[in-house]
């Protein structure tokens, strides 16, 4: 009775839509569609419907009822045409095109079809013209990021375009040209991260290589703004604005590398005043309480590689020169900060590092000794001038510039050792009772023991304050400093025998010590590493080095440190320097006997060799760090120190990159696509990203159509796409069950197109429909059984009744899994 009513309703609906009273047409047909559920009355109702919802305007409605008709039947003409219209009208013009398209490749000759394909494809290169015009596109990017009431991913969108788009060089003349740095001024006003971020990056883009339009943006902004963002906490923005200052840099000293033609290679700018405003702000910023640690940093990083010179050749040091005279008092401020006093700058654990960098090369960028006196002067002066007796902070600054020039420019930092008051400063911080004051003076200790002649001085100096400070301290940071101070010293005489600068056996107790620190997993990180350093040093000493590969779980506990401190290269540094120590890695220099026999003829000491150093020795200590697992310690630290990642990192990177740049929508529609080789390329990539969480999610959640894409592209002709799309499902029914039951409701054709992969010809297709089934089969046992009442079951026994050759084992092995599972359901039984 009820099906009987439906086709009444229906040809009611069918009176009232010729009497074009579609609102009544339209009512029918709904209830029409409540009382059937025979496949062909349904299509039709949804047809007509969808005619119903064009006639009045209901557009959305209207593609709605066409695309159920569409799923009910793939090539209903009508539907696809109304659909196509449909969305026409909704502005899809793309997804229109497609829709007929595909009618008139069912009825070439009708000429309605084809002249709606030629009025498409007209409209369709209109809208892309527009939409891609350089201009229009810098304007709407401008709109979207300057409203406040715009959706957070498009103004995301939004600014990652503007930022590619001022990497081109049309791009960023495109928006040079249309007002864009006044535009790029107010996001920067906006004081929003994400906008301001996005703005440096564009200016950074649109300044490189450009000359004129670096300095129309530095001018613009101003040094002192651009200073003052890069001074800000937010490690990301401070490195981004440095990026911008170095982009500035290269531009106006022609440190671009590019070649410049037409109007700007007309152009002549005298750039020195700019640089040297530059580089003025930047020596400013390294003693400003205002400036972040990050901040400070990226100025250090700044100076470092644009100050000296990069090739000795070229005689003009000016630059040099001009910071020596204005901004060495403020490096050297920087270098004597200590970290635990109240008036440290912020700084950051490479803060002092870089600015002994920084020393470092200035001092060797100097021509002549007049240069170098000048600089030594300098440093004297301001040492000399920190000294107060009545004011142990200004003494504990001394010494700790001392000590950061020491690890810069070396032979200036022993010169400045010899300054009257240096050495004994060091030595009676060593005695006092404040902790911060024995930090600093161990430290400097180490760092001054580097020659012989000096570490011979200490030792005799202050070897035994070294001592009682380690055996009275209960200061962690300050005990393994100490140790590290006396392993240098202990180790100052390298791998000659005949130098040893301790007594027999005391730097094996050292050792000895430091292995215990190192076996401690109870400290932390950053103190074990120091008992790693001082292995670096001891292990220059046969006896240590042969006693410490004989301690496996040390060995050991250096090799895990190693393996889970990747991103630290001082560990890393000081694990490789202890392996190269023990097998004798370092290079050595070739013994002349002659030389040898005239030394001693001379008096002079010939270095010896130690016992423990011979073939037999080292050929033993490698078979022991091989049996205690250096190999995976070495690949996991090559594998950090080196820029070639492995295969497996780089997808990983990819699919992480994708992800976070939002491209999967792009992706998703790619695959949509009518050209054959995007719609292939998109569902390749599309295999590879559902092994990412996050896509198995889209995956899953309720209302889109995603599932039912990849389903139907497993129906597809073309052998590859139906090996990208069953490669995908066959991984999102691995990994989520209810995926399997989705995917028996998304479209009706659902087990036709699995039983044409698991028959199909070419074996990796046959494979993935195979292991398909196989998931399903496991995921419950009431979709097993409706797969095995399905022709599914008599292609799953041909398979699996095949003799497996090579190439077919995956295939028939995967057929058998799938039937022993129906076994266990007990939905069929094995034959003897």
């Amino acid at each position: 009775m009820a099906e009987v009513e439906a086709v009444q309703l229906k040809e009611e609906g069918n009176r009232h839509f010729q009497l074009q009273d579609y609102k009544a047409a339209t009512k029918s047909y709904s209830q029409a569609l409540k009382l059937t559920k025979d496949k062909a009355l349904l299509a039709t109702l949804y047809r007509n419907r969808a005619a119903c919802g064009l006639k009045t305007e209901s557009y959305v409605q209207a593609a709605s009822d066409a695309s159920r008709a569409i799923d009910i039947n793939s090539s209903d003409i009508k539907a696809l045409y109304r659909r196509c219209q449909a969305l026409e009208h909704l502005g899809k013009l793309d997804q229109a095109f497609k829709d007929v398209q595909r009618c008139a490749t069912l009825e070439p000759r009708n000429q309605n079809f084809q002249e709606t394909l030629r009025r498409l494809n007209t409209n369709i290169q209109e809208k892309l013209r527009v939409q891609f015009s350089t201009d229009l596109r810098v304007q709407k990017m401008f709109e979207i990021l300057l409203d406040e009431n715009s959706e957070a991913d498009k103004r995301e969108k939004a600014a990652n375009n503007l930022i590619v788009l001022g990497r081109e060089e049309a791009g960023a003349e495109k928006i040079f040209q249309n007002n864009g740095v006044a535009l790029l001024l107010q996001l920067l006003d906006t004081k929003k991260p994400e906008l301001v971020l996005a703005a440096v990056r564009t200016l950074s883009g649109m300044c490189s290589g450009h000359r004129a339009r670096a300095t129309v943006i530095l001018h613009a902004v101003r040094i002192d703004r651009i200073c003052s963002l890069m001074a800000v906490e937010n490690e990301e923005m401070s490195l981004a604005v440095c990026n911008l200052l170095q982009a500035i840099i290269d531009s106006l000293s022609g440190e671009d590398k590019r070649e410049h033609r037409g109007k700007e290679e007309a152009l002549v700018l005298d750039t020195k005043k700019d640089l040297k405003q530059i580089t003025s702000h930047l020596l400013d910023m390294l003693v400003s309480k205002k400036v972040s640690g990050q901040g400070r940093d990226q100025a250090l990083n700044l100076l470092n590689k644009n100050v000296p010179r990069k090739d000795l050749a070229i005689h003009d040091n000016s630059r040099t020169i001009y910071v020596v005279d204005n901004g060495l008092r403020k490096i050297l401020k920087v270098v004597g900060q200590v970290p635990d006093l109240p008036s440290c700058l912020p700084l950051t654990d490479n803060t002092r590092m870089l600015a002994s960098i920084l020393i470092n090369k200035l001092y060797d960028d100097l021509r002549c000794d007049p240069e170098r006196d000048h600089f030594r002067k300098i440093c004297e002066e301001y040492i000399t001038g920190k000294f107060d007796p009545q004011d142990m902070d200004k003494n504990l600054n001394a010494i700790q510039t001392v000590s950061g020039i020491l690890q810069g420019p070396f032979d200036l930092g022993n010169q400045l050792l010899g300054l009257k008051g240096v050495m004994e400063m060091m030595v009676a911080l060593c005695g006092s009772e404040r902790e911060t004051d024995q930090l600093v003076a161990v430290e400097a200790l180490i760092h001054a023991s580097t020659k012989l002649s000096r570490a011979t001085f200490i030792i005799t100096n202050g070897v035994s304050l070294l001592k009682q400070i380690y055996k009275t301290t209960k200061n962690e940071k300050i005990k393994i400093r100490t140790l590290v101070g006396l392993c240098k010293l202990g180790s100052a005489g390298g791998t000659d025998y005949g130098l040893r600068q301790f007594a027999e056996g005391s730097t094996e107790k050292l050792a000895k010590q430091c292995r215990k620190w190192l076996c401690n997993t109870s400290i932390d990180t950053r103190t074990r590493r120091w008992a790693v350093e001082g292995l670096a040093y001891l292990t220059l000493d046969a006896d240590v080095k042969d006693d410490f590969v004989q301690d496996i779980p040390a060995l050991q506990a250096m090799f895990e440190l190693a393996k889970a401190s990747t991103s630290d290269k001082t560990i890393l540094y000081s694990v490789a320097t202890t392996l190269v120590n023990c097998t004798n890695s370092y290079d050595v220099k070739e013994v002349i006997p002659e030389l040898v026999q005239l030394a001693k003829f001379s008096k002079q000491h010939v270095p010896e060799e130690h016992p423990k150093d011979k073939k037999d020795f080292i050929d033993m200590r490698v078979k022991r760090l091989l049996k205690a697992g250096v190999i995976s310690a070495l690949a996991c630290m090559v594998k950090a120190d080196s820029a070639i990642l492995t295969d497996q990192t780089k997808e990983l990177l990819a699919r992480q990159k994708i992800f976070k740049e939002r491209a999967l929508p792009d992706i998703e529609n790619y695959m949509f696509e009518n050209h054959d080789q995007l719609r292939q390329a998109a569902t390749e990539c599309m295999c590879n990203m559902v092994l990412h969480k996050e896509v198995q999610e889209r995956f899953l959640a309720d209302g889109n159509d995603r599932l039912k894409l990849v389903v139907l592209l497993c129906g597809e002709d073309d052998d590859k796409v139906q090996n990208a799309a069953a490669g995908a499902l066959a991984m999102l029914t691995a990994a989520h069950k209810k995926l399997c039951f989705k995917m028996t409701q998304v479209t009706t054709q659902w087990l036709e197109i699995l039983q044409r992969l698991c028959l199909h010809d070419q074996l990796s297709v046959q494979h993935r429909g195979l292991v398909i089934a196989y998931n399903l089969l496991a995921a419950d046992a009431e979709l097993a059984k409706k797969l095995v009442e399905s022709e599914l079951l008599e292609i799953l026994t041909v398979v699996g009744k095949q003799e497996p050759d090579e190439k077919k084992a995956e295939v028939v092995q995967t057929a058998r899994e799938c039937l022993i599972k129906c076994m266990d359901y007990g939905f069929i039984k094995p034959v003897s």
